[in-house]
């Protein structure tokens, strides 16, 4: 009896070694990008100061990136969108790493960081003066933990002045795996094209990272680049001529699929990778 109970033991623990390395194998194998979207509203009064504190946050995240905290950092500037009083700007952090990502930047983290970048510069106290400020002068409006699910093939560079059009979705009710089918099979090869017909800069397709009830007000996310407006109207205008009219009717009908809840336009200010 106790040889038998030594070699369950054994086979338990074998069991244990394996299932830990299967699960350790399938986390090294995400290779998924994980987006922290954030829109902000600043107070009319605070405009200028938000305005001064983004070159200061530029370099925090410049420095945690180095230390491999976050992939990257932007910070757009909305130009239209439902009601332009609600946000002024949107910053998306780059993860390559599901808990980083709900982890996020702590307080503690962003002094640290920001105390490594300005070290020479400024004193302690200067320091967490203006990380404080800088917190206080946005009211974080709404954040979206987002994971790309698809995206074009593009070298699409981002720099100051580009554009992105921010599309919220909501998937139809049982419809979700369709919805998702419509945006990876029929619109990712679309937006390929217009990629290299030179009308668009880059596409990606998001879903929420997270769970979210039935009352949520989105599902999904589609984030579309272009280098300039001249860009970004030549694309309104862009058609398919070799897409057969089975595809046509398909795109058509899966648009059913989803309610376009809300589109913002907005312009980068600063990229950092």
């Amino acid at each position: 009896m106790r040889t038998q109970n030594f070699y369950d033991m054994k086979k338990l623990f074998c069991f244990a070694i394996i299932l830990a390395f299967v699960f350790h194998y399938a986390v090294a194998q995400d290779d998924h990008q994980y987006l922290v979207i954030e829109f902000i509203k600043v107070k009319s009064t605070q405009m200028v100061d938000y305005s001064e504190n983004k070159d200061f946050l530029e370099k925090i995240y410049q420095e945690a990136v180095k230390q491999g905290e976050v992939k990257g950092w932007d910070l757009w500037t909305l130009q239209s969108g439902p009601d332009q009083g609600d946000f002024q700007y949107v910053t998306i952090t780059y993860y390559d790493d599901p808990v980083k990502m709900m982890n996020g930047l702590t307080d503690d983290n962003l002094m640290s960081y920001a105390k490594r970048a300005y070290s020479s510069e400024k004193s302690d106290n200067q320091i967490e003066m203006i990380v404080n400020n800088a917190v206080k002068n946005r009211d974080l409006a709404m954040r979206a933990y987002m994971v790309v699910v698809a995206q074009t093939d593009d070298d699409f560079e981002y720099k100051p002045g580009v554009l992105a059009s921010f599309d919220l979705m909501k998937a139809a009710e049982g419809r979700f795996n369709e919805y998702e089918h419509v945006e990876e099979d029929l619109y990712r090869p679309f937006h390929q094209k217009k990629i290299e017909a030179g009308m668009m800069g880059s596409w990606k397709f998001l879903r929420t990272a997270v769970p979210m009830g039935s009352e949520a007000e989105y599902t999904h996310m589609t984030l579309n680049f272009y280098d300039s407006y001249l860009q970004f109207f030549n694309s309104m205008e862009y058609e398919d001529i070799e897409a057969s009219e089975e595809q046509l009717m398909a795109m058509e009908e899966g648009l059913s699929s989803r309610d376009q809840k809300w589109v913002y336009l907005a312009t980068l200010l600063k990229a950092i990778r």
